[in-house]
């Protein structure tokens, strides 16, 4: 069982991802962006930004919108791929709605195995 590489925690995750979609939908992205898109506290995103910051996913410039690093690139692109993915999955084998296809893609996202994403994918395309 293969399980992703993992150097961040699931909420860091959520924040790359946020970061992502906000630079994919506004062209930028700010802090007061991403606490308003997850629906949390300027100040957790505070602590997340200086945490992934440190750790080298983004750099936070002189006019405070945050940038995501290569590193930080890789990871937000596979977190969102996988989000994708798994949405894109749920709503063919289950029919639920969009909404409650991406809420649950969402929570397994981040503790789906390697192997399973995959073979997930490989169905996906014999299914298309």
């Amino acid at each position: 069982m293969a399980k992703q590489a993992d150097d961040i925690h699931k909420s860091g995750e959520d924040y790359l991802e946020a970061i992502l979609m906000l630079q994919k939908k506004n062209g930028a992205a700010r802090a007061v962006d991403v606490a308003r898109l997850l629906n949390v506290s300027k100040p957790s995103v505070s602590r997340a930004m200086s945490v992934l910051e440190d750790t080298g996913y983004i750099t936070v410039g002189e006019t405070s919108f945050l940038q995501l690093t290569e590193k930080g690139k890789a990871k937000a692109n596979d977190v969102y791929g996988r989000h994708i993915l798994l949405t894109k999955f749920l709503m063919k084998i289950t029919g639920v709605p969009e909404g409650q296809a991406e809420e649950n893609a969402c929570r397994v996202e981040h503790d789906i195995d390697s192997d399973v994403k995959e073979g997930i994918e490989r169905w996906m395309k014999e299914n298309a």
